[in-house]
């Protein structure tokens, strides 16, 4: 059975993006997909820094990599962050990418984020795309920059707008047809 991993680069409660978390797991769920949604608050993992890594690597580190590693699907919901990537989830990745081996080279990986805004994270989601490209992760081509959040999901957390739903329609096709061959 194909499984996916499930996260969001925002901790916050009430977040956006752990709304899209949330849809995209069940939408995968209906695909016939065994999905396992973590919290990034789950994991313990100061920031980044050489001199801690060659004695120290943060167990957190080792069990986030672990579960990259054995998940055929691996979802990110993100947030930006003054048109970047959320500093929890960059320092994640860069702590799982020093792992051994490489966490990125398995599973299928799929992006998006919420905003305020109507650009919906697009260009924090390009620059999520290149920097999981460069450590070899493979990217499905549909992205979902969502935005204004506050008019996106109706009370049961689904997508309003048709073109949206077509998207992650899209986006669960992909993850789920994709394959590192």
């Amino acid at each position: 059975m194909t499984t996916a991993l499930t996260l969001s680069g925002s901790i916050r409660k009430g977040s956006q993006n752990r709304r899209l978390q949330a849809h995209m797991g069940r939408q995968l769920a209906a695909a016939g997909v065994t999905v396992n949604a973590i919290d990034l608050g789950d994991f313990e993992l100061p920031i980044f820094n050489e001199d801690l890594e060659a004695d120290n690597v943060p167990e957190g580190a080792a069990r986030l990599a672990a579960l990259w590693r054995s998940h055929d699907i691996v979802f990110i919901a993100s947030p930006e962050y003054n048109g970047g990537v959320t500093p929890l989830l960059l320092n994640a990745i860069t702590w799982i990418s020093r792992q051994k081996p490489s966490p990125f080279r398995h599973a299928i990986f799929g992006i998006g984020g919420v905003s305020s805004g109507k650009y919906g994270t697009i260009w924090s989601l390009s620059h999520l795309r290149e920097s999981l490209t460069k450590v070899g992760a493979l990217v499905v081509p549909t992205l979902l920059g969502i935005g204004p959040a506050e008019d996106a999901f109706d009370v049961n957390g689904d997508f309003v707008e048709p073109a949206i739903v077509r998207k992650v329609e899209q986006m669960v096709h992909e993850l789920t047809h994709f394959s590192r061959g």
